[in-house]
């Protein structure tokens, strides 16, 4: 569906609304542009604006059916690119995904969401704020999104960093616990994460080196400190994937270290249970001619020697580190 159609005019938007022919009809004059904004459109809903705007085929297949790498194509003088914006849901430790594709013509941008984290509400009222960013056409809406779709992934960035930082705490701390799940579906969002912005790099500086007229002279400079704001995110993730992968070989290690522990205390208590069971079953025999069972002093002499064995071995085990 259409939830949006503009025609901004030398810096401000056009008053009224129109309909789609005539909205680009109207965007056809000098520092003219029309923005559409769908979300989820179904094929028959999106037939008429790619008749009206003369879409690739292939572009309109992939902004119906969405699930696309973020990239930059060229169909033509129009340009085809797709972002894939991001929430963290912190209580889920979860990065939530979106879709936004973008059809940018000489006078004309139309943005395709799918997804509830790709709203773009807010990116036009703060552009329709801006008459200079209006001005540039266009490939000014087109950094305003794009900007707006990498700004967002920093809080995504310092969310998971918050939740690495509490399971690292939790492996070395005290506490007899496996993080190895939790690891794993950390580990899990971060490949997700880094298939978003890892590859808009390569689109970003297409940007930066576009030519074209669709692209403003004065933009360029500003996909440039996109760019950079976008290698930033995409270092820090790499930095997650290598510290998630040593978390949890060191997670792996104190579990196998406490698996020994385990074994080793268990097999100290056998050792010193063994002492007066083996004494206990020798004189239980009660064959007859046992000369220690008619001795005064064997009985309390057994006990005594339980006892100091017993007591030997616990104090060289604790020493040794086993109990």
């Amino acid at each position: 569906m259409i939830v949006d159609c503009a025609v901004y005019e030398d810096g401000k938007r056009r008053d009224g609304e129109l309909p789609l022919r005539q909205a680009h009809e109207a965007a056809s004059g000098e520092n003219a542009f029309v923005w559409i904004g769908l979300h989820e459109p179904s094929a028959e809903e999106f037939d008429a604006v790619a008749s009206e705007f003369d879409l690739h085929a292939l572009a309109v297949e992939d902004a119906i059916t969405a699930h696309q790498r973020p990239k930059l194509e060229a169909y033509g003088d129009i340009l085809f690119m797709v972002l894939k914006p991001a929430r963290y849901v912190d209580h889920e430790e979860v990065v939530a995904l979106g879709e936004i594709m973008l059809f940018v013509g000489k006078d004309f941008i139309i943005s395709v969401r799918h997804g509830e984290v790709s709203e773009l509400s807010s990116v036009r009222e703060r552009i329709e704020e801006e008459p200079m960013a209006l001005r540039r056409g266009p490939s000014g809406v087109l950094h305003a999104i794009i900007d707006k779709v990498v700004d967002d992934y920093f809080p995504v960035v310092d969310g998971v960093e918050v939740d690495i930082e509490e399971v690292e705490r939790e492996v070395f701390s005290s506490a007899r616990t496996n993080s190895a799940e939790r690891i794993y579906k950390l580990k899990r969002e971060v490949l997700e994460f880094y298939g978003a912005t890892a590859p808009l790099t390569e689109p970003l500086e297409h940007l930066v080196q576009d030519q074209s007229e669709i692209m403003h002279d004065d933009v360029r400079p500003y996909f440039r400190d996109v760019q950079d704001h976008l290698l930033r995110v995409v270092g820090r993730i790499e930095g997650f994937r290598d510290l998630l992968t040593s978390v949890l070989a060191a997670n792996l290690t104190q579990v196998s270290v406490r698996q020994n522990d385990d074994a080793r205390t268990i097999t100290a208590w056998v050792a010193i249970g063994a002492v007066p069971t083996i004494i206990g079953a020798i004189y239980g025999m009660n064959f007859e001619h046992m000369p220690e069972l008619r001795w005064t002093f064997g009985y309390p002499l057994a006990l005594g020697v339980m006892a100091i064995i017993c007591l030997f071995l616990y104090w060289r085990f604790r020493k040794a580190g086993w109990l």
